[in-house]
């Protein structure tokens, strides 16, 4: 059980601090700059939408407001099987020359709805976005200028959980999420990001293939199509885009899982992800796959604390009792403080190792989540 315990600790320190501090070191050692100036290149923004009434016309104009000449720039926008006033909106936008409207009257799903749209664009460099989601006025523009540098592939730009006047959100999922930057931030400053910013990336259309229709990581396998073509995957801080810090915790869940359940079905269809002519498959295991197994470690380090007498594991028991104690504290309803934000934060970490083994047991009985908006 000695062993167990460690090993389990090994795991568990080396996804959350040992990869991130190998990544600091290799951007110390190594350091790769992008050479970035300002280009135009003709630009297609591409998303689709299933009943997205509520916030499709704002973000219609949040796009065409977007700092890029207007001539350089299209939108291209497909519905996937709305049944609200989804399409009713994009017909009233299909009169201008600048966006192009798919209408599928049934559901197949993003990455069908991906493939339908990219036929339609003209664009050198495609840029993926989500209905939901604010992207700051000069954003693009700051995309762009990533691909100036022939090496770069694919660019990813930052996601923020929060609101533009007040900062991000700095507890809980949003704390999980600057962890998360940092971690894409050391692997862009020294090779490719594992994986983008779905609300907001942009790639060269010459290095897009096929989407599987059924893909649910479809931020994580386009980038890497650019990977396998020799190109980096970078990540730029200033092309931010906003979104709500907090979407509810049933509906995070459910997120998590589907990404989690996503990183399966990677290995199913993407399986030279493994192998040898992956350019960073080191840092898709430690990114990706190592998540996958920390809950297991995570229980099998609380049983062998639990079968161990030594006060080192006895001591280490009560740790991990006091964590998961702490956790159940989120769901009372507990004033802003250090309580509270210690709570909220046990209780993610809880909630996303919790979906990763909902997401296993997807795995095993072959059930796949499917899309939603």
């Amino acid at each position: 059980m000695t062993w167990i315990f460690w090993i389990a600790v090994a795991l568990i320190g080396y996804t959350y601090a040992g990869y991130l501090g190998w990544l600091w070191l290799r951007t110390r050692l190594r350091p790769l700059q992008v050479t970035k100036k300002t280009i135009e290149p003709f630009v297609s923004i591409l998303m689709v939408v299933r009943d997205e009434e509520r916030v499709l016309a704002a973000k219609i104009q949040n796009l065409l407001a977007l700092e890029y000449p207007p001539d350089r720039m299209e939108l291209v926008i497909v519905s996937d099987g709305s049944t609200d006033r989804t399409e009713a909106i994009l017909r009233e936008q299909a009169r201008n020359p600048r966006v192009i409207t798919v209408l599928n009257q049934l559901s197949r799903g993003k990455a069908a709805g991906l493939n339908d749209g990219i036929q339609f664009a003209h664009g050198e460099i495609m840029v993926f976005t989500d209905a939901r989601q604010k992207i700051e006025e000069g954003a693009l523009r700051v995309l762009i200028e990533n691909f100036a540098d022939k090496d770069v592939g694919c660019a990813s730009g930052e996601l923020m959980l929060g609101n533009p006047d007040r900062g991000e959100q700095s507890d809980g999922m949003g704390l999980y999420w600057r962890v998360e930057k940092k971690v894409r931030e050391l692997e862009s400053a020294s090779g490719s990001v594992v994986g983008v910013t779905g609300a907001f990336y942009g790639i060269r259309r010459d290095l897009l293939g096929p989407i599987p229709p059924e893909i649910l990581l479809d931020d994580v396998f386009i980038p890497m199509q650019a990977v396998r073509a020799g190109k980096r995957v970078v990540f730029e801080s200033q092309a931010r885009v906003w979104d709500v810090p907090d979407l509810g915790r049933r509906r995070e869940f459910r997120r998590k899982v589907r990404t989690l359940s996503g990183n399966y079905q990677l290995l199913q269809l993407a399986p030279w992800l493994l192998s040898s002519t992956n350019p960073i498959r080191f840092e898709f295991i430690s990114h990706k796959l190592m998540r996958l197994v920390v809950p297991f470690a995570l229980v099998a380090a609380l049983l062998a604390t639990i079968s161990l007498q030594h006060p080192v594991y006895r001591i280490a028991l009560l740790v991990q009792l006091a964590f998961y104690a702490l956790s159940l504290l989120a769901v009372m309803p507990l004033k802003r403080g250090v309580v509270a934000s210690g709570a909220n934060a046990a209780f993610t970490f809880v909630l996303l190792n919790t979906a990763a083994v909902v997401a296993f047991a997807n795995f095993l009985t072959g059930r796949k989540p499917a899309w939603s908006r």
